[in-house]
This record gives structure tokens, C-alpha cells and sequence, in this order.
């Protein structure tokens, strides 16, 4: 009896594990395609998956520093990195999130002029300049629980986009 139940909490360990890894594929998967989509859109090259950049983001969505978990961590902490985050509710899945940075930024953003259309809006075009900055080459991206049907999103770029005086492509 005792080598039965081992041999399943083995077997349900492994089947477990197996999820665990398909979930992590799916979620890579979530943030990438938005986001390589958006820089084809504009003919940059598309971005490689990095977990380092992952993993850093997973930690700070789950607890962001000296914050609650539902509030924005200081970007400035994070010089090294370009950062996009957002609070979701009802649990927006990655691929919701990343396309609203992209639609809404994008909505505001003159490429002409290298500037937001209107100045409130101007956090939203940095988001999206942030995801199709061409020389952006690594991402990696986290999610951690925000109250009771919330997410906090989180994706980290490297090299960081956003430098003044330069286009995005």
C-alpha cells in the first residue's frame, strides 16, 4: 500500500510539473506574440524571450518594494531595464494587457514629431514605444495577484527604449 501511494504522489508530482511547464509556455507565449507582432507592424525585428528578465518581473509582480501588491513599483529603481506595467482586473490575460499598451499608445503617438499628442497621454505612449523600440532585443515579463480578481503585469526590456531625442524605429 505504502509503494502504491508513492508511486502516485510521483505520478501526480510529475503531471503537476507538466502543467506548471505548459502554463509557463502559454504565458511566455501571451506576452511575446503581442509584442513581436506590434514591432512588425513598424519592420523592427522581434524580441527573444529572456527568463532572467522573466523571473525578476515574476518577483516584482508578486511583491513590488516597499508597496502593496496592487500598486506600480518605482521604475526608477529599475535604470538598467525599460518597464511596462499595468493592474488588471478581472484577470486580463497577458495578451490583453500587452495589446492595450500597444492600441492605446499608439492612438496618441506621432512618429513625425517623435511625441505623445496630448501630454496627459503621454505614459501610454511611452508603453508603446517601449515595445516596438528597435533597440530593444530581450524581454521577459511576470504576472502576480492583485486582490481578489486583479493581476499585476509586469514586463521588463533590455536594453531600456525611451531615450530622449531618438525615434523608436
Amino acid at each position: 500500500m505504502a509503494k502504491q501511494m508513492q508511486l502516485w504522489l510521483a505520478a501526480a508530482a510529475m503531471l503537476l510539473a507538466i502543467c506548471e511547464a505548459e502554463l509557463t509556455t502559454n504565458a511566455t507565449e501571451q506576452y511575446l506574440q503581442p509584442h513581436n507582432e506590434a514591432r512588425a507592424a513598424v519592420g523592427v525585428a522581434p524580441l527573444q524571450w529572456s527568463r532572467t528578465l522573466a523571473s525578476k518581473a515574476s518577483t516584482l509582480a508578486a511583491h513590488p518594494p516597499g508597496s502593496s501588491s496592487c500598486d506600480f513599483f518605482n521604475e526608477t529603481a529599475y535604470f538598467n531595464y525599460g518597464v511596462n506595467q499595468a493592474v488588471a482586473y478581472v484577470l486580463d490575460s497577458p495578451e490583453t494587457v500587452v495589446k492595450l499598451w500597444v492600441e492605446e499608445g499608439r492612438r496618441y503617438y506621432n512618429y513625425a514629431c517623435n511625441s505623445c499628442a496630448a501630454p496627459e497621454h503621454k505614459a501610454e505612449c511611452e508603453s508603446y514605444t517601449q515595445v516596438v523600440w528597435r533597440k530593444t532585443v530581450k524581454l521577459g515579463c511576470g504576472k502576480g495577484g492583485c486582490g481578489k480578481d486583479g493581476s499585476h503585469h509586469i514586463c521588463l526590456y533590455y536594453p531600456p527604449g525611451n531615450v530622449p531625442g531618438e525615434k523608436p524605429y
